[in-house]
């Protein structure tokens, strides 16, 4: 659930839909925040054009999520 504690953060994780099997495609997207100030905890696959992040908490403060910081690659075009 939403509740979940979000321990770590994604390494460049390749997010494709439920039912896909195969190699990934151009528009299948690669998160990470493998590296000093990423907060991205965890990805969830919506639609093509959405997907649910999780921002792991700031450090000093576990209440707030002020900040965040990761990159996505493998985009389309229409993307």
């Amino acid at each position: 659930g939403s509740d979940d504690i979000i321990a770590g953060n994604v390494s460049k994780i390749i997010v494709l839909p439920p039912a896909y099997s195969g190699q990934p495609k151009k528009g299948h997207l690669i998160f990470d925040a493998c590296f000093e100030s990423g907060n991205l905890g965890r990805v969830d696959h919506v639609t093509e054009f959405e997907y649910d992040l999780f921002i792991r908490p700031d450090t000093c403060n576990p209440r707030f999520r002020v900040w965040f910081n990761f990159t996505v690659e493998n985009v389309k075009e229409s993307q």
